[in-house]
């Protein structure tokens, strides 16, 4: 936060700071919402460059919460472009959003297909919750910062994520019980 104040007071080192320390967090957020490597590394630029630009005044509670909500919305505009206008949620819906195996990678053979049916699992659910997941889990934010980063209120965003929750267990269940038929 004080990189941001610095940076909101013109510090170019602060801004500096600021592109290298959420870069990374940007493109591995992005690259779950825009598979084009090249689209995702324009439109964090572009939005680096539209922060220098503008240093409005507006509060940031979470540095963190509030980049990748401008980082989605750049893109879900980048998205709609050439396509009829349509409600945010529905571009939402439209587009899709992937955890990847990568975020379990492990060493035994047994945890690795333990992970893979959870992935599996989790890629089964709709995408606003499988992106509450990855805010909360992989992200680790608080409710608070995903409410912004989603666009939802509070109780709205613990909502999504019991949903959520519970959706992940009845399909986890449901494998235990396949696998368990299979093998025995």
């Amino acid at each position: 936060m004080v990189w941001w104040q610095a940076f909101k007071e013109g510090d170019a080192l602060a801004f500096d700071n600021l592109f290298r320390l959420y870069y990374p967090i940007l493109v591995q957020y992005g690259s779950k919402i825009c598979p084009d490597k090249e689209l995702l590394d324009d439109s964090i630029q572009d939005l680096f460059i539209e922060l220098w630009q503008s240093k409005s005044n507006s509060p940031v509670q979470s540095v963190k919460a509030y980049l990748l909500r401008s980082l989605k919305y750049k893109l879900y505009r980048r998205f709609r472009q050439g396509q009829p206008m349509n409600p945010v949620n529905q571009v939402e819906d439209q587009m899709s959003f992937e955890i990847s195996h990568d975020h379990f990678l492990i060493h035994r053979e047994e945890e690795q297909q333990q992970k893979k049916k959870f992935i599996d699992a989790i890629n089964q659910l709709p995408a606003r919750q499988k992106e509450i997941i990855y805010l909360k889990i992989y992200q680790q934010l608080s409710y608070d910062e995903i409410s912004e980063v989603m666009n939802i209120n509070y109780q709205v965003a613990r909502n999504l994520m019991t949903q959520a929750l519970r959706t992940l267990k009845k399909i986890l269940l449901l494998f235990a019980a396949i696998t368990f038929a299979i093998a025995g």
